[in-house]
Protein backbone atom coordinates (compact mmCIF):
# COMPACT_ATOMS: atom_id res chain seq x y z
CA UNK A 1 0.00 0.00 0.00
CA UNK A 2 1.22 3.47 -0.80
CA UNK A 3 2.32 5.61 2.14
CA UNK A 4 1.27 9.25 2.36
CA UNK A 5 1.77 12.34 4.47
CA UNK A 6 -1.12 13.44 6.67
CA UNK A 7 -3.38 16.06 5.13
CA UNK A 8 -2.17 19.48 6.31
CA UNK A 9 -4.48 21.99 7.94
CA UNK A 10 -3.57 25.61 7.44
CA UNK A 11 -4.33 28.05 10.21
CA UNK A 12 -7.11 30.46 9.45
CA UNK A 13 -8.12 28.99 6.08
CA UNK A 14 -9.65 25.94 4.46
CA UNK A 15 -7.40 22.94 3.83
CA UNK A 16 -8.26 23.17 0.11
CA UNK A 17 -8.99 26.12 -2.14
CA UNK A 18 -12.58 27.33 -1.88
CA UNK A 19 -14.56 24.37 -3.32
CA UNK A 20 -16.35 26.24 -6.10
CA UNK A 21 -13.08 27.90 -7.11
CA UNK A 22 -11.66 24.50 -8.16
CA UNK A 23 -13.17 24.57 -11.64
CA UNK A 24 -12.86 21.64 -14.00
CA UNK A 25 -14.00 20.30 -17.34
CA UNK A 26 -13.62 17.28 -19.60
CA UNK A 27 -12.81 16.54 -23.23
CA UNK A 28 -13.98 13.13 -24.46
CA UNK A 29 -13.07 11.50 -27.77
CA UNK A 30 -15.37 8.98 -29.46
CA UNK A 31 -15.39 6.61 -32.43
CA UNK A 32 -18.00 6.56 -35.19
CA UNK A 33 -18.52 2.93 -36.19
CA UNK A 34 -20.61 1.09 -38.75
CA UNK A 35 -23.36 -0.66 -36.73
CA UNK A 36 -23.05 -3.84 -38.80
CA UNK A 37 -19.34 -4.32 -39.58
CA UNK A 38 -17.85 -2.35 -36.71
CA UNK A 39 -15.51 -0.57 -39.10
CA UNK A 40 -14.82 3.15 -38.60
CA UNK A 41 -17.06 5.52 -40.57
CA UNK A 42 -15.57 8.89 -41.68
CA UNK A 43 -18.75 10.71 -40.68
CA UNK A 44 -17.16 13.22 -38.32
CA UNK A 45 -17.53 16.24 -40.63
CA UNK A 46 -21.18 15.41 -41.34
CA UNK A 47 -21.89 14.96 -37.64
CA UNK A 48 -20.27 18.27 -36.75
CA UNK A 49 -22.26 20.01 -39.48
CA UNK A 50 -25.46 18.51 -38.11
CA UNK A 51 -24.56 19.63 -34.57
CA UNK A 52 -23.11 22.99 -35.59
CA UNK A 53 -25.57 24.98 -33.44
CA UNK A 54 -24.75 22.96 -30.32
CA UNK A 55 -21.90 23.85 -27.95
CA UNK A 56 -19.38 21.11 -27.30
CA UNK A 57 -18.71 18.85 -30.32
CA UNK A 58 -15.62 19.43 -32.47
CA UNK A 59 -13.31 17.70 -34.94
CA UNK A 60 -10.56 15.26 -34.07
CA UNK A 61 -7.48 13.87 -35.80
CA UNK A 62 -9.42 11.32 -37.86
CA UNK A 63 -12.74 11.78 -39.64
CA UNK A 64 -14.12 8.71 -37.85
CA UNK A 65 -13.69 10.49 -34.52
CA UNK A 66 -15.51 13.29 -32.74
CA UNK A 67 -14.60 15.14 -29.57
CA UNK A 68 -16.92 16.73 -27.04
CA UNK A 69 -15.86 19.46 -24.63
CA UNK A 70 -17.81 20.43 -21.54
CA UNK A 71 -18.22 23.92 -20.26
CA UNK A 72 -16.13 24.85 -17.24
CA UNK A 73 -17.89 23.29 -14.24
CA UNK A 74 -17.82 24.10 -10.53
CA UNK A 75 -19.18 20.83 -9.18
CA UNK A 76 -19.84 17.17 -9.93
CA UNK A 77 -23.55 17.68 -10.60
CA UNK A 78 -22.85 20.30 -13.24
CA UNK A 79 -20.17 18.14 -14.86
CA UNK A 80 -22.44 15.10 -14.83
CA UNK A 81 -25.17 17.03 -16.63
CA UNK A 82 -22.71 18.28 -19.24
CA UNK A 83 -21.25 14.83 -19.92
CA UNK A 84 -24.73 13.31 -20.18
CA UNK A 85 -25.91 16.10 -22.50
CA UNK A 86 -22.94 15.77 -24.82
CA UNK A 87 -22.98 11.96 -25.00
CA UNK A 88 -26.72 11.95 -25.67
CA UNK A 89 -26.36 14.66 -28.31
CA UNK A 90 -23.46 13.01 -30.13
CA UNK A 91 -25.03 9.54 -29.98
CA UNK A 92 -28.31 10.78 -31.45
CA UNK A 93 -26.45 12.66 -34.17
CA UNK A 94 -24.43 9.57 -35.04
CA UNK A 95 -27.57 7.42 -35.26
CA UNK A 96 -29.16 9.94 -37.61
CA UNK A 97 -26.19 9.42 -39.94
CA UNK A 98 -26.43 5.63 -39.78
CA UNK A 99 -23.48 5.02 -37.48
CA UNK A 100 -22.86 4.34 -33.81
CA UNK A 101 -21.07 6.53 -31.27
CA UNK A 102 -18.68 4.34 -29.27
CA UNK A 103 -16.44 5.23 -26.34
CA UNK A 104 -13.42 2.96 -26.72
CA UNK A 105 -9.73 3.75 -26.64
CA UNK A 106 -9.15 1.83 -29.88
CA UNK A 107 -11.33 0.90 -32.85
CA UNK A 108 -12.09 -2.80 -32.24
CA UNK A 109 -12.24 -3.76 -35.92
CA UNK A 110 -9.28 -1.81 -37.24
CA UNK A 111 -8.84 1.66 -38.68
CA UNK A 112 -8.05 2.99 -42.17
CA UNK A 113 -4.94 4.97 -41.24
CA UNK A 114 -4.03 8.25 -42.92
CA UNK A 115 -6.74 7.96 -45.56
CA UNK A 116 -9.20 9.06 -42.85
CA UNK A 117 -7.15 12.06 -41.71
CA UNK A 118 -9.24 15.15 -40.99
CA UNK A 119 -8.87 18.05 -43.43
CA UNK A 120 -6.77 20.37 -41.30
CA UNK A 121 -3.40 22.01 -42.09
CA UNK A 122 -2.17 21.12 -38.63
CA UNK A 123 -3.17 17.47 -38.92
CA UNK A 124 -1.65 17.26 -42.40
CA UNK A 125 1.58 18.69 -41.00
CA UNK A 126 1.55 16.11 -38.22
CA UNK A 127 1.09 13.30 -40.76
CA UNK A 128 3.94 14.60 -42.93
CA UNK A 129 6.33 14.78 -40.00
CA UNK A 130 5.31 11.57 -38.20
CA UNK A 131 3.44 9.44 -40.78
CA UNK A 132 3.67 6.03 -39.09
CA UNK A 133 2.80 7.35 -35.65
CA UNK A 134 -0.06 9.50 -36.93
CA UNK A 135 -1.53 6.64 -38.97
CA UNK A 136 -2.19 4.61 -35.82
CA UNK A 137 -3.10 7.59 -33.63
CA UNK A 138 -6.84 7.50 -34.23
CA UNK A 139 -7.29 6.34 -30.65
CA UNK A 140 -9.59 7.98 -28.13
CA UNK A 141 -8.82 9.42 -24.73
CA UNK A 142 -10.39 11.45 -21.95
CA UNK A 143 -8.72 14.70 -20.88
CA UNK A 144 -9.55 16.38 -17.58
CA UNK A 145 -8.79 20.09 -17.14
CA UNK A 146 -8.55 21.69 -13.70
CA UNK A 147 -8.13 25.43 -13.30
CA UNK A 148 -4.97 26.71 -11.61
CA UNK A 149 -4.17 30.25 -10.53
CA UNK A 150 -0.76 30.51 -12.21
CA UNK A 151 1.44 28.52 -14.56
CA UNK A 152 4.12 28.25 -11.87
CA UNK A 153 1.59 26.66 -9.54
CA UNK A 154 0.43 24.38 -12.35
CA UNK A 155 3.96 23.07 -12.94
CA UNK A 156 4.35 22.27 -9.24
CA UNK A 157 0.99 20.49 -9.31
CA UNK A 158 2.14 18.36 -12.26
CA UNK A 159 5.06 17.06 -10.22
CA UNK A 160 2.67 15.92 -7.48
CA UNK A 161 0.31 14.24 -9.94
CA UNK A 162 3.00 11.92 -11.28
CA UNK A 163 2.53 9.06 -8.75
CA UNK A 164 -1.20 8.83 -9.45
CA UNK A 165 -1.26 8.72 -13.25
CA UNK A 166 -1.01 4.93 -13.49
CA UNK A 167 -3.96 4.41 -11.15
CA UNK A 168 -6.10 6.81 -13.18
CA UNK A 169 -5.16 4.85 -16.31
CA UNK A 170 -6.09 1.55 -14.65
CA UNK A 171 -9.52 2.88 -13.63
CA UNK A 172 -10.23 4.16 -17.14
CA UNK A 173 -8.73 1.22 -19.09
CA UNK A 174 -11.02 0.60 -22.07
CA UNK A 175 -9.13 -0.56 -25.14
CA UNK A 176 -8.36 -4.29 -25.06
CA UNK A 177 -9.58 -5.05 -28.59
CA UNK A 178 -7.96 -3.67 -31.74
CA UNK A 179 -7.68 -4.79 -35.36
CA UNK A 180 -10.14 -7.59 -34.73
CA UNK A 181 -8.33 -9.34 -31.88
CA UNK A 182 -7.66 -9.17 -28.17
CA UNK A 183 -4.35 -7.32 -27.80
CA UNK A 184 -3.61 -8.63 -24.31
CA UNK A 185 -3.68 -5.07 -22.96
CA UNK A 186 -6.41 -3.49 -20.87
CA UNK A 187 -5.36 -0.19 -22.45
CA UNK A 188 -3.81 -0.85 -25.84
CA UNK A 189 -4.23 2.88 -26.44
CA UNK A 190 -1.51 3.57 -23.87
CA UNK A 191 0.93 1.37 -25.78
CA UNK A 192 0.22 3.48 -28.87
CA UNK A 193 0.58 6.82 -27.07
CA UNK A 194 3.83 5.68 -25.44
CA UNK A 195 5.44 5.28 -28.88
CA UNK A 196 5.40 9.05 -29.35
CA UNK A 197 8.60 10.78 -28.20
CA UNK A 198 6.63 12.82 -25.66
CA UNK A 199 4.13 10.15 -24.56
CA UNK A 200 5.39 10.03 -20.98
CA UNK A 201 4.76 11.53 -17.54
CA UNK A 202 5.75 15.13 -16.86
CA UNK A 203 8.98 15.82 -15.02
CA UNK A 204 9.47 17.18 -11.52
CA UNK A 205 10.00 20.70 -12.82
CA UNK A 206 10.26 23.69 -10.50
CA UNK A 207 8.38 26.43 -12.31
CA UNK A 208 6.92 27.59 -15.61
CA UNK A 209 10.29 28.83 -16.86
CA UNK A 210 11.80 25.36 -16.53
CA UNK A 211 8.68 23.78 -18.04
CA UNK A 212 8.87 26.12 -21.03
CA UNK A 213 12.58 25.39 -21.53
CA UNK A 214 11.86 21.66 -21.65
CA UNK A 215 9.02 22.13 -24.13
CA UNK A 216 11.19 24.29 -26.38
CA UNK A 217 13.98 21.70 -26.25
CA UNK A 218 11.52 19.01 -27.33
CA UNK A 219 10.39 21.17 -30.24
CA UNK A 220 13.96 21.93 -31.34
CA UNK A 221 14.85 18.23 -31.25
CA UNK A 222 11.87 17.33 -33.41
CA UNK A 223 10.12 15.37 -30.66
CA UNK A 224 6.95 17.38 -31.34
CA UNK A 225 5.64 19.61 -34.12
CA UNK A 226 4.17 22.25 -31.83
CA UNK A 227 3.23 22.71 -28.20
CA UNK A 228 -0.15 21.04 -28.69
CA UNK A 229 1.57 17.89 -29.96
CA UNK A 230 3.69 17.53 -26.83
CA UNK A 231 1.68 14.54 -25.62
CA UNK A 232 2.74 14.44 -21.99
CA UNK A 233 0.35 12.37 -19.87
CA UNK A 234 -0.25 15.50 -17.80
CA UNK A 235 0.72 19.01 -18.86
CA UNK A 236 -0.12 22.67 -18.75
CA UNK A 237 -2.83 23.17 -21.33
CA UNK A 238 -1.48 25.10 -24.33
CA UNK A 239 -4.88 26.80 -24.69
CA UNK A 240 -6.48 27.17 -21.28
CA UNK A 241 -5.36 28.23 -17.76
CA UNK A 242 -5.51 24.64 -16.59
CA UNK A 243 -3.59 21.54 -15.68
CA UNK A 244 -4.59 18.94 -18.28
CA UNK A 245 -4.47 15.25 -17.31
CA UNK A 246 -4.44 13.17 -20.50
CA UNK A 247 -3.62 9.67 -19.26
CA UNK A 248 -7.12 8.12 -19.35
CA UNK A 249 -8.71 6.06 -22.09
CA UNK A 250 -12.02 7.26 -23.46
CA UNK A 251 -14.21 5.94 -20.65
CA UNK A 252 -16.76 3.26 -21.49
CA UNK A 253 -19.59 4.99 -19.64
CA UNK A 254 -20.41 8.43 -18.29
CA UNK A 255 -20.07 7.27 -14.68
CA UNK A 256 -16.40 6.39 -15.18
CA UNK A 257 -15.74 9.76 -16.80
CA UNK A 258 -17.34 11.50 -13.82
CA UNK A 259 -15.26 9.38 -11.42
CA UNK A 260 -11.99 10.14 -13.22
CA UNK A 261 -12.77 13.86 -13.35
CA UNK A 262 -13.68 14.05 -9.65
CA UNK A 263 -10.49 12.22 -8.68
CA UNK A 264 -8.31 14.42 -10.87
CA UNK A 265 -9.87 17.58 -9.44
CA UNK A 266 -9.27 16.31 -5.91
CA UNK A 267 -5.66 15.42 -6.71
CA UNK A 268 -5.03 18.90 -8.08
CA UNK A 269 -6.71 20.57 -5.09
CA UNK A 270 -4.75 18.40 -2.66
CA UNK A 271 -1.52 19.26 -4.47
CA UNK A 272 -2.29 22.98 -4.22
CA UNK A 273 -2.88 22.56 -0.49
CA UNK A 274 0.47 20.80 -0.04
CA UNK A 275 2.29 23.45 -2.06
CA UNK A 276 0.73 26.32 -0.11
CA UNK A 277 1.57 24.56 3.15
CA UNK A 278 5.21 24.25 2.10
CA UNK A 279 5.26 20.45 2.15
CA UNK A 280 8.28 19.01 0.36
CA UNK A 281 7.74 16.96 -2.78
CA UNK A 282 8.59 13.27 -2.45
CA UNK A 283 10.61 12.44 -5.59
CA UNK A 284 9.57 9.36 -7.55
CA UNK A 285 11.96 7.86 -10.14
CA UNK A 286 10.57 8.08 -13.67
CA UNK A 287 11.41 4.42 -14.52
CA UNK A 288 9.21 3.36 -11.60
CA UNK A 289 6.37 5.52 -12.91
CA UNK A 290 6.70 3.99 -16.37
CA UNK A 291 6.67 0.49 -14.86
CA UNK A 292 3.44 1.41 -13.08
CA UNK A 293 1.91 2.76 -16.27
CA UNK A 294 2.81 -0.41 -18.16
CA UNK A 295 1.25 -2.55 -15.42
CA UNK A 296 -1.90 -0.42 -15.44
CA UNK A 297 -2.12 -0.59 -19.23
CA UNK A 298 -1.61 -4.34 -19.22
CA UNK A 299 -3.86 -5.27 -16.29
CA UNK A 300 -6.30 -2.45 -15.65
CA UNK A 301 -7.75 -3.21 -12.23
CA UNK A 302 -7.63 -6.98 -12.77
CA UNK A 303 -4.25 -7.94 -11.41
CA UNK A 304 -1.19 -6.19 -10.07
CA UNK A 305 0.12 -2.67 -10.22
CA UNK A 306 3.32 -0.99 -9.08
CA UNK A 307 3.39 1.15 -5.95
CA UNK A 308 5.23 4.28 -7.14
CA UNK A 309 6.54 5.06 -3.66
CA UNK A 310 8.07 1.67 -2.89
CA UNK A 311 8.34 0.02 -6.30
CA UNK A 312 6.61 -3.08 -4.91
CA UNK A 313 4.05 -5.06 -6.87
CA UNK A 314 0.65 -4.74 -5.20
CA UNK A 315 -2.98 -5.43 -6.17
CA UNK A 316 -4.29 -2.66 -8.42
CA UNK A 317 -7.24 -2.04 -6.12
CA UNK A 318 -4.81 -1.31 -3.27
CA UNK A 319 -3.46 1.55 -5.38
CA UNK A 320 -6.99 2.84 -5.89
CA UNK A 321 -7.51 2.73 -2.13
CA UNK A 322 -4.25 4.61 -1.66
CA UNK A 323 -5.32 7.34 -4.07
CA UNK A 324 -8.66 7.76 -2.32
CA UNK A 325 -6.96 7.84 1.07
CA UNK A 326 -4.60 10.55 -0.18
CA UNK A 327 -7.49 12.83 -1.23
CA UNK A 328 -10.11 11.73 1.30
CA UNK A 329 -10.23 15.05 3.15
CA UNK A 330 -10.19 17.02 -0.09
CA UNK A 331 -13.08 14.97 -1.48
CA UNK A 332 -15.06 15.71 1.68
CA UNK A 333 -14.33 19.43 1.42
CA UNK A 334 -15.45 19.43 -2.22
CA UNK A 335 -18.64 17.49 -1.44
CA UNK A 336 -17.57 14.50 -3.54
CA UNK A 337 -16.66 11.83 -0.97
CA UNK A 338 -19.93 9.87 -1.04
CA UNK A 339 -20.14 10.12 -4.82
CA UNK A 340 -16.67 8.62 -5.21
CA UNK A 341 -17.51 5.83 -2.77
CA UNK A 342 -20.63 4.96 -4.76
CA UNK A 343 -18.89 5.12 -8.13
CA UNK A 344 -16.01 2.93 -6.96
CA UNK A 345 -18.42 0.36 -5.52
CA UNK A 346 -20.18 0.34 -8.88
CA UNK A 347 -16.85 -0.03 -10.71
CA UNK A 348 -16.00 -3.05 -8.56
CA UNK A 349 -19.31 -4.69 -9.47
CA UNK A 350 -19.21 -3.89 -13.17
CA UNK A 351 -15.49 -4.05 -13.84
CA UNK A 352 -13.55 -1.64 -15.99
CA UNK A 353 -14.48 -0.84 -19.55
CA UNK A 354 -11.76 -3.24 -20.70
CA UNK A 355 -13.20 -6.06 -18.59
CA UNK A 356 -16.70 -5.49 -19.94
CA UNK A 357 -15.47 -5.10 -23.52
CA UNK A 358 -13.73 -8.47 -23.31
CA UNK A 359 -16.87 -10.14 -21.96
CA UNK A 360 -18.85 -8.71 -24.87
CA UNK A 361 -16.15 -9.70 -27.35
CA UNK A 362 -15.89 -13.32 -26.19
CA UNK A 363 -19.65 -13.74 -25.92
CA UNK A 364 -20.40 -13.31 -29.62
CA UNK A 365 -18.87 -13.50 -33.08
CA UNK A 366 -21.21 -10.78 -34.33
CA UNK A 367 -19.64 -7.37 -34.90
CA UNK A 368 -23.14 -5.89 -34.85
CA UNK A 369 -23.74 -7.21 -31.33
CA UNK A 370 -20.39 -5.90 -30.11
CA UNK A 371 -21.01 -2.43 -31.54
CA UNK A 372 -24.57 -2.34 -30.21
CA UNK A 373 -23.37 -3.27 -26.74
CA UNK A 374 -20.58 -0.69 -26.71
CA UNK A 375 -22.85 2.03 -28.09
CA UNK A 376 -25.53 1.33 -25.48
CA UNK A 377 -23.02 1.72 -22.65
CA UNK A 378 -21.62 4.88 -24.24
CA UNK A 379 -25.00 6.59 -24.38
CA UNK A 380 -26.32 5.37 -21.02
CA UNK A 381 -26.93 8.28 -18.61
CA UNK A 382 -24.88 8.59 -15.41
CA UNK A 383 -26.46 6.65 -12.56
CA UNK A 384 -24.97 7.97 -9.33
CA UNK A 385 -25.99 11.47 -8.21
CA UNK A 386 -23.79 13.70 -6.12
CA UNK A 387 -24.83 13.37 -2.46
CA UNK A 388 -23.83 16.66 -0.89
CA UNK A 389 -23.19 19.94 -2.69
CA UNK A 390 -20.01 21.76 -1.75
CA UNK A 391 -20.25 25.15 -0.11
CA UNK A 392 -18.01 28.09 -0.74
CA UNK A 393 -17.65 31.38 -2.52
CA UNK A 394 -17.95 31.55 -6.25
CA UNK A 395 -14.67 32.41 -7.92
CA UNK A 396 -14.24 34.30 -11.15
CA UNK A 397 -10.87 32.65 -11.74
CA UNK A 398 -11.01 30.02 -14.44
CA UNK A 399 -14.51 30.96 -15.52
CA UNK A 400 -15.55 30.46 -19.11
CA UNK A 401 -15.37 27.39 -21.29
CA UNK A 402 -12.92 24.79 -22.45
CA UNK A 403 -14.04 25.56 -25.94
CA UNK A 404 -12.02 27.96 -28.03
Amino acid sequence: MMSHSPRPLMAGRSAVPEPTAVTFGVEEEFLLLDPHSGRPVPAGPALLHRLREQPGPRAELMRYQVETTTAVCRGADELRREISRLRTLAAAGARSLGCALVASGMAPYGAPGLSALSDSPRYRGLALRYPALTAQFGCCSCHVHVGVATRDLGVQVLARLRPWLATLLAISANSPIADGHDTGWASHRYSVVAQWPTGRPPGEWQDAAEYDRVIQQLLRRGAAMDERSVYLLARLSPRYPTVEVRVADSCADADTTVLIAILVRALVAAAVTEIRAGLALTPVPSPRLVAGLLAAARNGLTGAGVDPMSGRTVPAWDLVAGLVDHVRGTLADLGDAETVTGLLEQLRRRGTGAHRQRILWTGTTSAAEVVAGLAAVTAAPPTTPARRPASGHRSHAGSGSLRS
